[in-house]
Protein backbone atom coordinates (compact mmCIF):
# COMPACT_ATOMS: atom_id res chain seq x y z
CA UNK A 1 0.00 0.00 0.00
CA UNK A 2 3.11 2.21 1.30
CA UNK A 3 4.86 1.77 -2.61
CA UNK A 4 1.07 2.26 -3.97
CA UNK A 5 0.42 5.71 -2.69
CA UNK A 6 4.06 6.82 -2.95
CA UNK A 7 3.67 5.78 -6.80
CA UNK A 8 0.67 7.97 -6.93
CA UNK A 9 2.21 11.03 -5.13
CA UNK A 10 5.20 10.35 -7.32
CA UNK A 11 3.40 10.41 -10.54
CA UNK A 12 1.46 13.81 -9.41
CA UNK A 13 5.26 15.25 -8.71
CA UNK A 14 6.08 14.50 -12.33
CA UNK A 15 3.05 16.33 -14.14
CA UNK A 16 2.99 19.33 -11.74
CA UNK A 17 4.08 22.36 -13.89
CA UNK A 18 6.50 24.55 -12.25
CA UNK A 19 6.57 28.22 -13.67
CA UNK A 20 10.16 29.43 -14.62
CA UNK A 21 11.67 31.86 -11.99
CA UNK A 22 10.93 35.07 -12.81
CA UNK A 23 11.69 38.66 -11.64
CA UNK A 24 8.77 41.02 -11.37
CA UNK A 25 9.66 44.15 -12.18
CA UNK A 26 7.82 47.64 -12.17
CA UNK A 27 8.10 50.61 -14.85
CA UNK A 28 9.79 52.61 -11.44
CA UNK A 29 11.39 49.57 -10.51
CA UNK A 30 13.46 49.61 -13.99
CA UNK A 31 13.88 53.01 -14.35
CA UNK A 32 15.32 52.93 -10.77
CA UNK A 33 17.68 49.83 -11.65
CA UNK A 34 18.83 51.80 -15.05
CA UNK A 35 19.26 55.05 -13.27
CA UNK A 36 21.43 52.95 -10.26
CA UNK A 37 23.35 51.25 -13.28
CA UNK A 38 24.46 54.25 -14.93
CA UNK A 39 25.41 56.27 -11.89
CA UNK A 40 27.58 53.61 -11.02
CA UNK A 41 29.08 52.86 -13.74
CA UNK A 42 29.87 56.67 -14.91
CA UNK A 43 30.71 57.08 -11.28
CA UNK A 44 33.69 54.31 -11.81
CA UNK A 45 34.58 55.21 -15.03
CA UNK A 46 34.75 59.42 -14.80
CA UNK A 47 34.81 60.43 -11.35
CA UNK A 48 37.01 57.67 -9.60
CA UNK A 49 39.50 58.04 -11.89
CA UNK A 50 40.09 61.59 -11.46
CA UNK A 51 40.16 61.21 -8.01
CA UNK A 52 42.75 58.61 -8.42
CA UNK A 53 44.53 61.33 -11.03
CA UNK A 54 43.81 58.97 -14.06
CA UNK A 55 42.38 61.33 -15.68
CA UNK A 56 39.61 60.01 -18.63
CA UNK A 57 39.72 56.29 -18.15
CA UNK A 58 38.13 55.76 -22.10
CA UNK A 59 40.69 57.59 -23.64
CA UNK A 60 43.85 55.35 -21.57
CA UNK A 61 41.58 51.96 -21.77
CA UNK A 62 41.62 52.91 -25.65
CA UNK A 63 45.86 53.07 -25.37
CA UNK A 64 45.48 49.36 -23.56
CA UNK A 65 48.21 46.61 -25.46
CA UNK A 66 44.88 45.14 -27.71
CA UNK A 67 46.55 41.65 -27.83
CA UNK A 68 46.34 41.37 -23.56
CA UNK A 69 42.60 42.46 -23.94
CA UNK A 70 41.64 39.90 -26.43
CA UNK A 71 43.44 37.30 -24.47
CA UNK A 72 41.81 38.72 -21.27
CA UNK A 73 38.26 37.79 -23.66
CA UNK A 74 39.88 34.54 -24.51
CA UNK A 75 40.62 33.57 -20.38
CA UNK A 76 37.20 34.74 -19.48
CA UNK A 77 35.51 32.39 -21.77
CA UNK A 78 37.37 29.54 -20.37
CA UNK A 79 36.94 30.36 -17.22
CA UNK A 80 32.83 30.34 -18.13
CA UNK A 81 33.94 27.08 -19.80
CA UNK A 82 35.29 25.47 -16.63
CA UNK A 83 31.73 26.37 -14.87
CA UNK A 84 29.94 24.57 -16.91
CA UNK A 85 32.21 21.95 -16.55
CA UNK A 86 31.49 21.64 -12.90
CA UNK A 87 28.13 21.40 -13.62
CA UNK A 88 28.22 18.38 -15.53
CA UNK A 89 31.00 16.70 -12.98
CA UNK A 90 28.41 17.41 -10.32
CA UNK A 91 24.91 17.25 -11.73
CA UNK A 92 24.64 15.13 -15.02
CA UNK A 93 28.26 12.61 -14.90
CA UNK A 94 27.74 11.62 -11.71
CA UNK A 95 26.88 7.81 -11.20
CA UNK A 96 23.65 8.55 -10.23
CA UNK A 97 20.67 7.78 -12.64
CA UNK A 98 18.30 10.51 -14.05
CA UNK A 99 15.88 9.65 -11.27
CA UNK A 100 18.47 10.15 -8.59
CA UNK A 101 18.65 6.54 -7.67
CA UNK A 102 22.67 5.35 -7.44
CA UNK A 103 23.40 2.79 -9.47
CA UNK A 104 24.09 -0.34 -7.38
CA UNK A 105 26.91 -1.63 -10.31
CA UNK A 106 28.72 1.25 -11.14
CA UNK A 107 27.98 1.44 -14.65
CA UNK A 108 27.54 5.70 -15.79
CA UNK A 109 24.13 6.98 -15.66
CA UNK A 110 21.89 6.38 -18.34
CA UNK A 111 21.61 9.08 -21.08
CA UNK A 112 19.75 11.91 -20.01
CA UNK A 113 17.65 14.87 -21.20
CA UNK A 114 21.07 17.31 -19.75
CA UNK A 115 23.47 17.61 -23.02
CA UNK A 116 25.94 19.88 -23.24
CA UNK A 117 23.94 22.49 -24.93
CA UNK A 118 21.54 22.24 -22.14
CA UNK A 119 24.17 22.81 -19.39
CA UNK A 120 25.44 25.83 -21.19
CA UNK A 121 21.72 27.04 -21.39
CA UNK A 122 21.40 26.50 -17.78
CA UNK A 123 24.63 27.81 -16.26
CA UNK A 124 24.83 30.85 -18.69
CA UNK A 125 21.42 31.93 -17.58
CA UNK A 126 22.06 31.37 -14.58
CA UNK A 127 24.97 33.57 -14.57
CA UNK A 128 23.38 36.66 -16.11
CA UNK A 129 20.60 35.85 -13.44
CA UNK A 130 23.83 36.37 -11.03
CA UNK A 131 25.19 39.20 -12.46
CA UNK A 132 21.68 41.47 -13.24
CA UNK A 133 20.24 41.34 -10.14
CA UNK A 134 21.09 42.02 -6.55
CA UNK A 135 20.20 38.79 -5.25
CA UNK A 136 23.73 37.79 -3.56
CA UNK A 137 23.50 35.19 -6.49
CA UNK A 138 20.30 33.65 -4.98
CA UNK A 139 18.80 34.05 -7.99
CA UNK A 140 21.30 32.38 -10.46
CA UNK A 141 20.99 29.26 -7.90
CA UNK A 142 16.92 29.71 -8.06
CA UNK A 143 16.97 29.34 -12.02
CA UNK A 144 19.58 26.52 -11.88
CA UNK A 145 17.57 24.69 -9.73
CA UNK A 146 14.25 25.03 -11.31
CA UNK A 147 15.56 23.94 -14.75
CA UNK A 148 17.30 20.94 -13.00
CA UNK A 149 13.69 19.79 -11.40
CA UNK A 150 11.85 20.22 -14.71
CA UNK A 151 14.21 18.02 -16.50
CA UNK A 152 13.06 15.34 -14.33
CA UNK A 153 15.60 15.26 -11.21
CA UNK A 154 14.33 14.64 -7.67
CA UNK A 155 13.52 17.76 -5.94
CA UNK A 156 15.63 16.81 -2.84
CA UNK A 157 18.33 15.38 -5.07
CA UNK A 158 18.48 18.84 -6.60
CA UNK A 159 19.23 20.77 -3.09
CA UNK A 160 21.35 18.23 -2.15
CA UNK A 161 23.53 18.63 -5.53
CA UNK A 162 23.43 22.10 -5.37
CA UNK A 163 25.09 22.38 -2.06
CA UNK A 164 27.47 19.94 -2.93
CA UNK A 165 28.16 22.47 -6.24
CA UNK A 166 28.56 25.45 -3.77
CA UNK A 167 30.69 23.82 -1.70
CA UNK A 168 33.14 22.49 -4.29
CA UNK A 169 33.31 25.54 -6.07
CA UNK A 170 33.94 27.59 -2.89
CA UNK A 171 36.21 25.34 -1.30
CA UNK A 172 38.73 26.63 -4.12
CA UNK A 173 37.68 30.17 -2.66
CA UNK A 174 38.68 29.56 0.47
CA UNK A 175 41.69 27.27 -0.35
CA UNK A 176 42.62 29.80 -2.01
CA UNK A 177 42.57 32.78 0.37
CA UNK A 178 44.32 30.21 3.30
CA UNK A 179 47.32 29.20 1.01
CA UNK A 180 48.10 32.70 -0.26
CA UNK A 181 47.18 34.62 2.99
CA UNK A 182 49.54 32.29 4.90
CA UNK A 183 52.40 32.92 2.20
CA UNK A 184 51.92 36.38 1.74
CA UNK A 185 51.64 37.01 5.55
CA UNK A 186 54.73 34.64 6.08
CA UNK A 187 56.98 36.13 3.28
CA UNK A 188 56.82 32.72 1.68
CA UNK A 189 55.20 34.59 -1.25
CA UNK A 190 56.81 37.89 -2.74
CA UNK A 191 54.48 40.86 -2.11
CA UNK A 192 54.17 41.73 1.52
CA UNK A 193 51.15 42.83 3.16
CA UNK A 194 49.78 43.62 6.36
CA UNK A 195 48.55 41.12 9.14
CA UNK A 196 45.21 42.62 8.59
CA UNK A 197 45.38 42.03 4.78
CA UNK A 198 47.12 38.30 4.64
CA UNK A 199 46.90 36.41 8.16
CA UNK A 200 43.21 37.42 9.36
CA UNK A 201 41.62 36.60 5.85
CA UNK A 202 43.74 33.21 6.24
CA UNK A 203 42.03 32.48 9.59
CA UNK A 204 38.77 33.37 8.53
CA UNK A 205 39.10 30.72 5.36
CA UNK A 206 40.38 27.82 8.01
CA UNK A 207 37.53 28.62 10.60
CA UNK A 208 35.23 28.50 7.31
CA UNK A 209 36.86 25.18 5.98
CA UNK A 210 36.37 24.07 9.46
CA UNK A 211 32.99 24.59 10.06
CA UNK A 212 31.68 23.12 6.96
CA UNK A 213 34.30 19.91 6.80
CA UNK A 214 32.25 19.38 10.02
CA UNK A 215 29.31 19.64 9.07
CA UNK A 216 29.85 15.82 7.26
CA UNK A 217 30.03 14.23 10.40
CA UNK A 218 26.36 15.20 11.42
CA UNK A 219 24.86 11.70 11.96
CA UNK A 220 22.99 11.03 8.42
CA UNK A 221 19.30 10.54 10.59
CA UNK A 222 19.90 14.10 12.10
CA UNK A 223 16.71 15.46 10.52
CA UNK A 224 14.68 12.78 11.86
CA UNK A 225 15.80 13.47 15.48
CA UNK A 226 15.45 17.41 14.95
CA UNK A 227 11.81 16.79 13.89
CA UNK A 228 11.51 15.66 17.62
CA UNK A 229 11.65 19.28 18.87
CA UNK A 230 9.22 20.40 15.69
CA UNK A 231 6.46 18.14 16.61
CA UNK A 232 3.18 20.02 17.36
CA UNK A 233 0.67 22.43 15.28
CA UNK A 234 0.26 25.44 14.56
CA UNK A 235 2.78 28.02 12.59
CA UNK A 236 5.75 28.17 14.71
CA UNK A 237 6.10 24.34 14.49
CA UNK A 238 5.79 24.66 10.78
CA UNK A 239 8.46 27.10 10.49
CA UNK A 240 10.78 25.12 13.06
CA UNK A 241 9.57 21.78 10.61
CA UNK A 242 11.13 23.16 7.91
CA UNK A 243 14.18 24.50 9.18
CA UNK A 244 15.50 21.57 10.44
CA UNK A 245 15.67 20.34 7.30
CA UNK A 246 18.77 22.45 6.72
CA UNK A 247 21.41 21.04 8.52
CA UNK A 248 20.74 17.71 6.87
CA UNK A 249 20.48 19.03 3.50
CA UNK A 250 23.94 20.88 4.27
CA UNK A 251 25.47 17.83 5.49
CA UNK A 252 24.02 15.64 2.72
CA UNK A 253 25.21 18.23 0.36
CA UNK A 254 28.80 18.75 1.92
CA UNK A 255 29.18 14.50 2.39
CA UNK A 256 28.07 14.50 -1.40
CA UNK A 257 30.88 17.00 -2.36
CA UNK A 258 33.37 14.73 -0.17
CA UNK A 259 32.38 11.73 -2.33
CA UNK A 260 32.72 13.67 -5.51
CA UNK A 261 36.42 14.55 -4.73
CA UNK A 262 37.02 10.72 -3.82
CA UNK A 263 36.05 9.61 -7.40
CA UNK A 264 38.40 11.74 -8.66
CA UNK A 265 36.68 13.07 -11.31
CA UNK A 266 38.75 15.47 -13.60
CA UNK A 267 35.27 17.63 -14.21
CA UNK A 268 36.01 18.72 -11.10
CA UNK A 269 38.80 20.70 -11.76
CA UNK A 270 36.25 22.96 -13.51
CA UNK A 271 36.16 25.31 -9.93
CA UNK A 272 39.63 25.25 -10.11
CA UNK A 273 39.18 26.42 -13.57
CA UNK A 274 36.48 28.55 -13.12
CA UNK A 275 38.45 31.04 -10.43
CA UNK A 276 41.74 30.39 -11.69
CA UNK A 277 40.79 32.03 -15.51
CA UNK A 278 39.36 34.86 -14.05
CA UNK A 279 42.25 35.65 -12.16
CA UNK A 280 44.11 35.73 -15.06
CA UNK A 281 41.77 38.14 -16.83
CA UNK A 282 43.12 40.63 -14.02
CA UNK A 283 46.71 39.52 -14.24
CA UNK A 284 45.99 40.09 -18.25
CA UNK A 285 44.36 43.53 -17.86
CA UNK A 286 47.70 44.81 -15.77
CA UNK A 287 49.56 43.40 -18.46
CA UNK A 288 47.44 45.58 -20.96
CA UNK A 289 47.97 48.36 -19.04
CA UNK A 290 51.55 48.49 -17.56
CA UNK A 291 53.87 46.38 -15.28
CA UNK A 292 51.93 44.07 -13.13
CA UNK A 293 52.40 43.59 -9.41
CA UNK A 294 53.44 39.53 -8.23
CA UNK A 295 50.79 36.88 -8.56
CA UNK A 296 50.15 36.39 -5.80
CA UNK A 297 49.32 39.94 -5.00
CA UNK A 298 46.80 40.22 -7.90
CA UNK A 299 45.63 36.62 -6.32
CA UNK A 300 44.67 37.91 -3.30
CA UNK A 301 43.64 41.19 -4.00
CA UNK A 302 40.88 39.63 -6.68
CA UNK A 303 40.14 37.27 -3.80
CA UNK A 304 39.19 40.20 -1.39
CA UNK A 305 37.35 42.48 -3.73
CA UNK A 306 34.93 39.59 -4.84
CA UNK A 307 33.58 39.83 -1.41
CA UNK A 308 31.96 43.00 -2.94
CA UNK A 309 29.14 40.29 -4.27
CA UNK A 310 27.97 39.64 -0.75
CA UNK A 311 26.56 43.37 -1.09
CA UNK A 312 22.66 43.60 -2.36
CA UNK A 313 24.60 45.14 -5.30
CA UNK A 314 23.74 43.79 -8.89
CA UNK A 315 26.78 41.68 -9.41
CA UNK A 316 28.27 42.80 -7.07
CA UNK A 317 28.68 46.28 -9.32
CA UNK A 318 30.68 48.97 -7.47
CA UNK A 319 31.75 46.80 -4.45
CA UNK A 320 33.69 44.84 -6.24
CA UNK A 321 35.66 46.98 -8.00
CA UNK A 322 35.72 49.01 -4.98
CA UNK A 323 37.37 45.68 -2.81
CA UNK A 324 39.99 44.92 -5.52
CA UNK A 325 41.35 48.98 -5.68
CA UNK A 326 41.25 49.58 -2.35
CA UNK A 327 42.94 46.24 -1.98
CA UNK A 328 45.69 46.37 -4.38
CA UNK A 329 46.36 50.20 -2.86
CA UNK A 330 46.58 48.75 0.92
CA UNK A 331 49.30 46.25 -0.78
CA UNK A 332 51.20 49.11 -2.54
CA UNK A 333 50.30 48.84 -6.07
CA UNK A 334 50.28 52.05 -7.79
CA UNK A 335 46.79 53.20 -7.92
CA UNK A 336 46.43 54.65 -11.22
CA UNK A 337 47.38 51.14 -13.03
CA UNK A 338 45.28 49.57 -10.10
CA UNK A 339 42.34 51.28 -11.66
CA UNK A 340 42.88 50.85 -14.96
CA UNK A 341 43.15 47.26 -14.69
CA UNK A 342 40.16 46.79 -12.00
CA UNK A 343 37.62 48.48 -14.25
CA UNK A 344 39.20 46.69 -17.64
CA UNK A 345 38.65 43.63 -15.88
CA UNK A 346 35.05 44.23 -14.69
CA UNK A 347 34.60 45.29 -17.99
CA UNK A 348 34.95 41.90 -19.46
CA UNK A 349 34.25 39.46 -16.56
CA UNK A 350 30.96 41.75 -15.88
CA UNK A 351 29.58 42.47 -19.26
CA UNK A 352 31.06 39.43 -20.87
CA UNK A 353 28.41 37.17 -20.24
CA UNK A 354 25.06 39.30 -20.15
CA UNK A 355 24.20 39.50 -23.76
CA UNK A 356 24.70 35.39 -24.50
CA UNK A 357 23.20 34.63 -20.84
CA UNK A 358 19.95 36.49 -21.85
CA UNK A 359 19.51 34.66 -25.27
CA UNK A 360 20.59 31.14 -23.13
CA UNK A 361 17.91 31.93 -20.61
CA UNK A 362 15.31 32.25 -23.51
CA UNK A 363 16.64 29.04 -25.02
CA UNK A 364 16.53 26.77 -21.75
CA UNK A 365 12.48 28.29 -21.72
CA UNK A 366 12.31 26.47 -25.18
CA UNK A 367 14.03 23.49 -23.83
CA UNK A 368 12.12 22.91 -20.76
CA UNK A 369 9.04 22.89 -22.83
CA UNK A 370 10.39 20.29 -25.13
CA UNK A 371 10.97 18.47 -22.04
CA UNK A 372 7.67 18.76 -20.77
CA UNK A 373 6.07 17.40 -24.00
CA UNK A 374 8.79 14.51 -23.57
CA UNK A 375 7.78 14.00 -20.13
CA UNK A 376 4.23 14.27 -20.99
CA UNK A 377 4.61 11.33 -23.79
CA UNK A 378 6.70 9.22 -21.73
CA UNK A 379 5.75 9.66 -18.24
CA UNK A 380 6.09 6.09 -16.54
CA UNK A 381 9.99 5.55 -16.46
CA UNK A 382 10.48 9.03 -14.14
CA UNK A 383 7.08 8.25 -12.27
CA UNK A 384 8.72 4.33 -12.28
CA UNK A 385 12.23 5.80 -11.01
CA UNK A 386 10.41 7.94 -8.08
CA UNK A 387 8.22 5.15 -7.25
CA UNK A 388 11.29 3.08 -6.20
CA UNK A 389 12.77 5.87 -4.48
CA UNK A 390 9.67 6.23 -2.60
CA UNK A 391 9.78 2.51 -1.41
CA UNK A 392 12.93 2.55 -0.73
CA UNK A 393 12.27 5.94 1.84
CA UNK A 394 9.29 3.54 3.49
CA UNK A 395 11.83 0.35 3.67
CA UNK A 396 14.62 2.81 5.98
Amino acid sequence: MAQGAGAEEAGRATHHEEEMPRVVITRRQAIAFAVFVLTVVGFLYFVLPKLAGVGTTLHHLEHGDGWWIAFGVVLELLSFAGYVVLFRAVFVTTKTGPSGIPDRHGRPPEPGPIGWSESYQITMAGLAATRLFATAGAGGVALTAWALRRSGMEARLVACRMVAFMVLLYAVYAGSVLIDGLGLGTGLFPGGGSFALTIVPAIVAAILMTVVGAMALLPGDIERRLHRWASGSGRLAHWVARAVTVPALAASGVRTAIELIRERDPGLLGAVAWWGFDICVLWAMFHAFGSPPPFTVIWMSYFIGMLGNLLPLPGGLGGVEGGMIGAFAAFGVNLDLAVLAVLSYRAISFWLPTVPGAVAYFQLRRTVARWREQQSEHPAPAAQGAAVEAAGAVRA
